[in-house]
């Protein structure tokens, strides 16, 4: 005789159309299943009254109406089922609190325009409920266990990671396949394979982008997958090569695994990315995106690029459609990946946690995937020993150590005895902020995937580059990112490098760091993807001060699609380095004339424009009397009223900035002038 055990299941999922969550649900009982069988217990799913039957011996089917969907699982589950409740598909009854909750991913936070408006606020208010009233959540990875804790109020460790498994993937049948092999047939040629929905997150586009260029290697692209009515509308172009399958079963599944080159599976972002484990299941090669969960799911089993790097899938089919023996050898290691992720070790993980969800612990941590590569860029002219010191404690202290650091200079005398520390390449080049960072991204390796600019006055604290990473690794599209600056000497008359590290001793670290999104970047400590900014360059236009380089350079990354943010986790201190006053003709004039040719190009907005001007224009005129004894505010002032008479005549030309004359020759003892940044950017205004 079965007796029960402590708790029941969920089962709205057997009145939903079968994606990647319902096939969780459904494997990981089946696999639930046969181990209470085994153990003579029995665990009810209670489901809506048009749920279809599963059939399990020993998790019986208990239905309760009325009502079907939310309203069903709000009202009706909760009142039938008082007990202990195990939910596997992203949602559960607001009120209970005696429950486990899987949350697949928080895609509704990170790639809301993936969804419908409805779906998308419904799961906005409902996950933060349940994150903060359940005696358990679960999910599917590492990578998705951190991003739920991103967007959630609950810390990633205590999130348990129970992932998919791949055993279904070997039932599947090819002989049993309808649509698949007329296809196949009718194609004549070799194939690629994508397998995904319509949601504009599964970038299914790029793969239709890059179809011509597989056409010209004598492949097809053969795409499969419906479009589930929680995701908003995505208009997908396809070239004559491509077939566009729509849904097919899981025996065409199999078939189509079995016959092509590769799976190509190039979302941005996914909890766990299904489709990897079942196509190394049946021996298919995979080309995966290198973001979120896909790295940790692929280990070395796979090949990887950037899903916002259409050549480099190119580059990688190519491998594959020349080797053989690559198809093999990736054929074999994604057998053995896959051992990794089984339903029985799943469906055994979640029947311990049910006996007691609130003290249980996992066996091990959850694999963790390893950080980006990243390297810095410092352009630095006429201040070596300042160089030299600031990168001495960057090397000294990261807790990431950079993949390279080069420093771009117009002579070696720039560098100091920054050349003699180790890891450090300097590399010479014409003078100019834009310019000098140009020169430094060109010496950079393909292999590193971030890259920072810190200008030679800031000085970072140990986890910038650590912090940066994370949030790169974790955030698929982020493209670009900046660091909170605690103290600015730009502002001021500067801070020393003993005052830096002081500041960054005493300021204490924010228990929860903010987020500013989006923030454009400020040029003394920011990062960008690789590949997010593959072609991009500095305008070398934006000469001397180079001022609004860096947000000409994030607007550009913007409109590419990449999110820009700035993160309180990332810190540092910028001295803002002068030395007597600084003439300011120049920077006046560039006040004036820099921010409307950055409008001319759409890379700042007419409001960003409007402030910065009169903002920049108002300080000039109210501290002209009485300037203080760091900043030329005269000279800027001069340098306005020449911008706005160049302007009249049309003349928005930022390098001809390099040809005015202050009117008052003085002392330059630092060469800030002709590299900063961030003079006058601080706040904005200065």
């Amino acid at each position: 005789m079965s007796s029960p055990a402590s708790f029941g299941v969920n089962g709205r999922y057997l009145t939903q159309p079968v994606t990647g969550v319902q096939r969780y649900a459904m494997n990981v009982i089946a696999a639930m299943n046969e181990a209470l069988a085994d153990t003579a217990e029995q665990a009810p799913i209670i489901a809506p009254v048009s749920a279809r039957d599963p059939g399990l011996r020993a998790m019986p089917l208990i239905t309760a109406g009325p009502l079907n969907g939310h309203l069903w699982e709000q009202l009706v589950l909760p009142a039938r089922w008082p007990g202990r409740l195990l939910n596997l598909c992203n949602t559960a009854p607001a009120i209970k609190a005696d429950q486990v909750v899987c949350i697949h991913d928080t895609n509704v936070f990170a790639a809301p325009e993936s969804y419908g408006t409805a779906f998308r606020t419904t799961y906005r208010l409902l996950q933060p409920l349940l994150a903060r009233r359940a005696a358990r959540i679960t999910t599917v990875s590492a990578d998705s266990a951190r991003q739920i804790a991103r967007h959630l109020p609950i810390r990633a460790a205590d999130i348990v990671v129970l992932p998919d498994g791949h055993e279904h993937a070997l039932a599947w049948d090819p002989a049993l396949a309808r649509a698949a092999p007329s296809i196949v047939s009718e194609a004549g040629r070799r194939f690629v394979f994508a397998l995904g929905s319509r949601a504009r997150h599964k970038n299914l586009q790029l793969v239709l982008d890059i179809a011509p260029e597989l056409a010209a290697m004598g492949l097809d692209v053969i795409v499969a997958g419906g479009g589930a009515g929680i995701y908003a509308a995505e208009k997908l172009s396809a070239a004559p090569s491509v077939k566009m399958l729509g849904y097919v079963t899981d025996h065409d599944i199999a078939y189509l695994m079995d016959h092509a080159l590769c799976l190509l599976f190039p979302s941005w972002t996914e909890g766990f990315g299904l489709p990897i484990v079942e196509a190394m299941a049946r021996g298919c090669p995979v080309v995966s995106s290198d973001r979120a969960s896909m790295a940790e799911v692929c280990g070395d089993a796979t090949l990887l690029a950037a899903p916002d790097d259409p050549a480099n899938w190119v580059r990688q089919v190519r491998r594959l459609a020349t080797s053989a023996e690559l198809r093999n050898d990736l054929a074999g290691r994604g057998r053995e990946r896959v051992q990794m992720f089984s339903w029985n070790k799943t469906a055994a993980g979640y029947l311990d946690l049910m006996r007691a969800p609130r003290t249980y612990r996992p066996p091990q941590a959850a694999e963790d995937r390893p950080l980006p590569s990243i390297a810095v860029v410092i352009a630095t002219r006429g201040r070596g020993e300042i160089v030299t010191a600031t990168l001495a404690h960057l090397l000294k202290t990261q807790t990431l150590k950079p993949a390279a650091v080069i420093v771009s200079c117009v002579v070696p005398e720039d560098a100091g005895t920054a050349a003699d520390l180790p890891g450090v390449t300097v590399v010479l080049g014409a003078p100019g902020l834009p310019t000098q960072r140009n020169t430094g991204l060109a010496a950079l390796d393909s292999s590193v995937d971030l890259v920072a600019f810190f200008d030679d006055d800031f000085v970072a604290d140990a986890g910038w580059l650590e912090a940066a990473a994370r949030a790169f690794r974790d955030e698929p599209d982020v493209a670009g990112f900046t660091g909170h600056v605690v103290a600015d000497g730009i502002l001021g008359p500067g801070l020393s490098f003993e005052d830096a590290l002081e500041i960054l001793a005493t300021e204490k670290h924010p228990v929860s760091p903010s987020r500013i999104e989006p923030f454009s970047p400020y040029g003394c400590n920011m990062a960008f993807r690789r590949s997010a900014i593959a072609g991009l360059r500095f305008d070398e236009r934006l000469v001397l001060y180079g001022w609004q380089e860096d947000r000409d350079f994030g607007g550009s990354v913007a409109k590419r699609g990449g999110r820009l943010i700035k993160c309180s986790s990332a810190r540092g201190v910028h001295m803002g380095v002068k030395g007597g006053r600084v003439a300011g003709d120049r920077l006046g004039y560039s006040q004036i004339v820099n921010p409307i040719y950055l409008l001319r190009k759409g890379t700042m907005t007419g409001a960003q424009v409007a402030r910065h001007i009169f903002g920049n224009v108002a300080k000039n005129l109210m501290r002209a009397p009485k300037p203080e004894p760091f900043i030329d505010r005269r000279g800027r002032l001069r340098g306005n009223l020449r911008g706005f008479a160049d302007v009249l005549r049309g003349h928005i030309e930022p390098e001809r900035a390099a040809a005015i004359m202050p009117v008052v020759r003085e002392k330059r003892t630092s060469a800030r002038t002709a590299l900063s940044p961030s003079e006058g950017r601080g706040d904005g205004v200065s």
